[in-house]
């Protein structure tokens, strides 16, 4: 199995894991949250580690450690990624798995498994055309940054609502949106496997400066981040300054 096709099917098999727990019914609330963090969390991590057993693994919902440091290579995942919308019964909800080479987003699989999707970095979809009309721009549904909101107003856009950051980084790979620009705060495991699967379909995937976007620091902090197709960074550039 290539690095690849194990990020997918980690993320599927995690995935699928976390639709059984909350189909079952038997938990709601932060209980669900917390039995579908933990249990996809377990999963992965001894998948990952029976698999490559000389590979790093920084996870959101394990502690963190400075042995990663010293290794080239990183798996990166969020076993959970928009746990409200897990917790809801909501569809824009992510299991991230990603693998960091050299700190850079060598590959990786966002599975949307409400959705029945995995999206992955060695088969990108090809990205739609962009739509007539206003740009999309996909935005937290609970508490969009205020430079969204300003570039949205710049640049004339339509807001477009979402849950977590893996379904608003895929659904501009799928069409539903044109830009996703987060700046209100995130860490690796939010934007790893995003970032991985948007690069390898064309898409650009920065810092909202135009930086590179770094892994497998010592702080795991990576606040900022913007995807949307090449044609339209400088017009959000430009919005931005």
């Amino acid at each position: 199995m290539t690095d690849a096709e194990l990020a997918a099917e980690v993320a599927r098999s995690a995935g699928a894991i976390l639709m059984a727990i909350r189909e079952s019914g038997l938990m709601e609330g932060r209980a669900l949250g917390a039995a579908g963090d933990k249990i996809a969390n377990g999963f992965i991590l001894d998948a990952l580690r029976a698999q490559r057993p000389d590979d790093a693994i920084l996870s959101e919902e394990s502690v963190d450690t400075t042995e990663r440091l010293t290794r080239e290579r990183v798996w990166i995942v969020d076993p959970l990624d928009g746990t409200r919308e897990y917790c809801e019964g909501r569809a824009d909800w992510a299991v991230h798995i990603a693998l960091s080479i050299a700190g850079r987003p060598s590959l990786g699989a966002v599975a949307l498994p409400a959705q029945g999707l995995v999206l992955r970095s060695d088969a990108p979809p090809a990205v739609p055309a962009p739509v007539d009309g206003p740009v999309r721009m996909l935005v937290s549904r609970t508490r969009p940054p205020a430079e969204a909101n300003r570039v949205a107003e710049a640049l004339g856009a339509e807001l477009v609502p979402m849950g977590s950051a893996g379904a608003k980084a895929m659904a501009v790979l799928m069409g539903l949106g044109d830009i996703y620009l987060h700046a209100g705060g995130q860490y690796e495991w939010d934007n790893c496997a995003p970032a991985a699967v948007a690069l390898s379909a064309g898409l650009h995937a920065t810092r909202l400066d135009g930086a590179p976007l770094e892994y497998n620091r010592p702080d795991p902090s990576l606040p900022d981040l913007l995807i949307c197709p090449p044609a339209l960074v400088e017009r959000v550039r430009s919005a931005l300054a």
